[in-house]
């Protein structure tokens, strides 16, 4: 390893600003104490804008809560921990009350303050970060353990017979469209839901699971001229389809699935997968980084036609954080690859902290125009919550950690 890169500056970065930066700022604001749950819509100094409350965002955040809590190496005090242990607690009671329809229970998209309904269960991955959430307070809570595993197994079922049709009678799609689609988001967080929900499901099944998807991203939804990760492809032979959709790329989910499965093969000693993920990785990388003013778009095409999404060139706050993760856990796993990885690592650490991070306000910010300027101050909204920042910063902190002491 070479000795010119300091792991151990960079983790002890992400370690301190996560814990005097991050979770105190959703501490201090996100609590709603009067009903329960968490305030999710904050402005760039905390304040509530909008009361809505997203299932999969209350999900992640009792997700992120019970996970740093079950870390015994944060050096916190024991009223620190305990905080985080009640955050979590405080998050899955209001979930547990309201977050499900009572005949199907499956889990609302939204709801009001006080947990009223407001949209239908369409969306599969409220019921993906639920199951994550229950898993995760399942390892913790001790009184109600076997409840939540109950909760987070009887949810995983019902997504595995949701798989083949994800909004079920809300889908748009006419049934007689010449145009059948299957979405690269959902193999993807399958990856993920099967190695949280490892210590509750079927081990021969998550071996079925893991394989499965591995083989759809890979194999299919991997290109295999270019190397890139198309969103769509069609559903009955996994080909390309030449339609907007067709020719999608989102680099961020392809960058975060490469993660996803470099754990998998990880546990799996799949040194053959964990390569394959570091090249596409860089394959990604490449391809969508914006020589011009620097970041990742948001949204391309693969053959470099006009795209129907206007924010294509946006740059999110998630997509470099995903890459961040990514970047750390190839180094890990590729020291012979270590000077590109880490001259990767450098570009999108430095515009990140240079753009996204907002030392006055706290957090990050979440969307900036291509041109690298804050296009909304919002620190938290319908789509960003307690998850994506901390839990980047967390695990870019216990990487560089680890690879640090093997030096």
């Amino acid at each position: 390893m070479s000795k010119s890169y300091d792991f151990n500056l960079w983790s002890h970065y992400y370690r301190d600003y996560l814990l005097s930066n991050i979770i105190p700022f959703w501490l201090r604001y996100s609590i709603d104490t009067e009903y329960g749950g968490y305030f999710t819509c904050l402005d760039r100094y905390g304040k509530i804008f909008d009361t809505d409350k997203f299932i999969w965002l209350q999900a992640r955040q009792v997700w992120m809560f019970a996970k740093l809590y079950q870390d015994d190496d944060l050096y916190i005090s024991d009223d620190e921990r305990k905080q985080w242990l009640l955050t979590a607690q405080h998050g899955i009671q209001f979930l547990e009350k309201y977050g499900r329809h009572p005949t199907s229970g499956q889990w609302y998209f939204s709801l009001t303050q006080q947990g009223e309904p407001l949209i239908e269960p369409y969306n599969i991955f409220s019921s993906i970060f639920a199951s994550m959430a229950f898993g995760q307070m399942a390892k913790i809570d001790k009184i109600n353990c076997e409840k939540y595993k109950e909760i987070a197994l009887n949810t995983f079922n019902d997504i595995e017979k949701r798989r083949l049709n994800p909004k079920s009678e809300w889908n748009k799609a006419s049934p007689i469209s010449p145009r059948q689609l299957k979405s690269f988001a959902l193999p993807m967080m399958m990856c993920n839901l099967a190695m949280e929900l490892e210590h509750i499901i079927d081990k021969q099944l998550l071996q079925t699971l893991t394989q499965e998807c591995i083989k759809e991203i890979i194999e299919q939804f991997r290109q295999i001229d270019s190397g890139l990760i198309l969103e769509y492809i069609n559903d009955n032979d996994g080909s390309r389809n030449d339609s907007f959709e067709g020719r999608l790329l989102n680099p961020g989910h392809g960058i975060e699935a490469m993660w996803f499965l470099l754990d998998i093969a990880e546990r799996q000693n799949n040194k053959e997968l964990a390569s394959i993920c570091i090249d596409t990785l860089l394959i990604i990388l490449n391809y969508s980084w914006d020589d011009k003013y620097g970041g990742i778009f948001y949204f391309l095409d693969i053959e470099q036609r006009p795209l129907q999404q206007l924010e294509w060139d946006q740059k999110l706050w998630w997509v470099h954080l995903e890459t961040l993760i990514a970047l750390v856990k190839a180094i890990d796993h590729r020291p012979d690859k270590i000077d590109e990885l880490v001259n990767w690592l450098n570009k999108v650490q430095k515009y990140t902290i240079d753009h996204f991070v907002d030392p006055e306000g706290g957090e990050l910010y979440g969307y900036l125009n291509r041109q690298g300027e804050v296009l909304l101050n919002l620190k938290g909204g319908k789509w960003k919550g307690c998850y994506h920042v901390p839990r980047a910063f967390y695990l870019c902190w216990k990487t560089l950690d680890k690879i640090s002491k093997k030096k």
